[in-house]
């Protein structure tokens, strides 16, 4: 509980993927495709690349807040969920299940999300978009042995796009990335804790494993959606 845990949420190559997704929005970005579109976000896109760069680092990053004792733990292997292989680091010290904080898939989304509704105001859109998008992704999570709660990639930022374009669409963006980046953190990880204690997870990572991806990849969903949506 004194020091914190670094490895990877996700195997190298699937991590390569989310880094070729990231490479494309900066070539995007390079030749104006979608330097406005960071500006209907609500930040510059100097901003938000950081912002995205800092995820996918971050990701790398688990902080310790809460631990309970284990049978038995399942520990240096990989897991694999619809298609997607996780990693379930190697603890060295006795069995037991660490709840942390993931810098990239929590902490930073967090930050920035409320930032985007405060500063849009957008606090009863992105309540309504954050409620569904917890209540589906909570009946669609699955406690998995070894990663803790996982949930199907596409699917945060799947329902997130849908919500957002129905609930407010002329700030669809800001909406999306607050409503998918929060809705999955409270209907996958949160709303989950107590499922993770017998699953022989070493870390339960918030943010972490089995949610990153998809709350990466709402990021770079909620970017397309300023780039098309129009303002009254």
């Amino acid at each position: 509980m004194d020091q914190m845990h670094y490895y990877l949420p996700i195997t190298a190559p699937f991590f390569a993927i989310l880094v070729g997704v990231f490479a494309l929005v900066v070539i995007l970005i390079a030749t104006n495709v979608l330097r406005y579109a960071y500006t209907r976000l609500g930040v510059s896109s100097g901003t938000a690349l950081g912002l995205l760069l800092a995820s996918l680092l971050g990701s790398y990053v688990n902080i310790p807040v809460w631990e309970f004792p284990e049978q038995a733990v399942l520990s240096g292997r990989e897991v694999v969920y619809f298609g997607i292989h996780y990693v379930v680091p190697e603890l060295e010290q006795y069995p037991r299940t660490i709840i942390a904080v993931n810098v990239g898939g929590a902490l930073i989304p967090t930050v920035l999300s409320l930032y985007l509704l405060a500063k849009n105001n957008l606090w009863v859109a992105g309540i309504i978009t954050t409620a569904i998008v917890t209540v589906l992704v909570h009946l669609l999570a699955e406690p998995v042995p070894g990663v803790g709660i996982a949930v199907p990639i596409f699917v945060p930022p799947v329902v997130t796009a849908l919500a957002a374009l129905l609930i407010a669409r002329h700030h669809a963006a800001a909406v999306a990335y607050a409503g998918g980046s929060l809705g999955t953190l409270f209907g996958a990880d949160l709303l989950n804790l107590g499922a993770v204690r017998g699953l022989g997870t070493p870390i339960a990572s918030i943010g972490g494993a089995g949610t990153f991806d998809g709350i990466f990849l709402t990021g770079i969903v909620a970017v397309l959606l300023a780039s098309l949506s129009r303002r009254a």
